[in-house]
């Protein structure tokens, strides 16, 4: 790692190794309108379209030679992508595969395909569910009407089918507030029948939806080139990450709509340093990780 600052003075990321690779599958189509998403996901939202299967296993193909450790599916909500069970039937033959969703569609059905698909596979298949607190009263204000209880339908399913998903959270309380609503979330989810709960905190992203309900980035929410010195890289998803949409290859699944987040339309030319000089750079920095999965606790 360099020891002074580049002589640009722009804080860049190379890929170190692309260890993870993102499926835009459902583009930004969502059944919900979330009004703190940060890439403005809903019923109506097509700026960026559905990715198909033959799409998807062309990359996994393309995927081999880079030695890609783990495949990350997401949207708007994946489950609406028709062919996302028999993309992830396929999946399972390269690698471990997580899907995001927010675990209001889901069939049983599709999960029996899926519990049978892992079972049959080297490879584990993860769900994040995301349920914004443990109280109708925390998520429904945030993600709409009855959406808590048809989400936690979802875990119920998940559950069900033998899966242990990771509920996600996204951050719409003071942070001082963290233990005890995670000890709340435990309580109601063990009532449920999931006692081994798997639960992950995220903070808020002030891009899309969220920058109309709260506020946007300021100025001062940069990532200075200075401040990578001697800092750990690899907390910042744009070193070992990159997400395939149907526009191309973006940087990291935060920034699809952002300028300059595109960067080729091949894993080959997607390899190439960024200037992490947007905003939501400053979250990735400071809280470090917050795409990819916990370990299990």
């Amino acid at each position: 790692m360099n020891s002074v600052a580049n002589p640009e003075q722009l804080p860049i990321v190379e890929l170190g190794s692309l260890d993870e690779l993102w499926f835009q599958v459902a583009g930004t189509r969502c059944n919900l309108s979330c009004t703190h998403c940060f890439i403005s996901c809903s019923p109506h939202n097509d700026s960026f379209g559905f990715l198909s299967f033959e799409e998807v296993e062309r990359r996994l193909l393309e995927a081999v030679e880079w030695g890609v450790k783990e495949f990350y599916f997401t949207g708007g909500e994946p489950f609406l992508n028709p062919q996302l069970v028999a993309m992830l039937e396929r999946t399972l033959a390269f690698g471990p595969a997580t899907v995001l969703t927010n675990g209001t569609v889901l069939k049983p059905e599709w999960l029996e395909r899926l519990r049978a698909a892992e079972q049959g596979s080297l490879y584990s298949l993860e769900f994040r569910v995301s349920i914004d607190g443990p109280t109708p009263e925390l998520n429904d204000p945030i993600r709409g009407p009855r959406t808590f209880e048809r989400a936690m339908q979802g875990v119920d399913l998940l559950v069900q089918f033998g899966f242990l998903p990771i509920v996600t959270m996204t951050r719409v309380w003071d942070e001082g507030q963290d233990h005890e609503i995670l000890g709340r979330f435990r309580d109601v989810l063990r009532q449920r029948g999931y006692g081994r709960a798997r639960l992950k905190v995220l903070p808020r992203l002030l891009l899309g939806a969220e920058a109309n309900r709260t506020c946007g980035y300021s100025s001062s929410d940069r990532v200075t080139a200075e401040m990578l010195i001697g800092y750990d890289k690899s907390q910042l998803v744009c070193q070992h990450s990159r997400v395939v949409t149907d526009r191309g290859i973006a940087v990291c699944p935060i920034l699809i709509d952002s300028p300059g987040a595109i960067l080729g339309d091949t894993l080959q030319a997607a390899n190439r340093s960024f200037a992490v000089t947007h905003g939501a750079c400053a979250t990735c920095y400071q809280f470090g990780a917050i795409c990819t999965n916990p370990s299990h606790k």
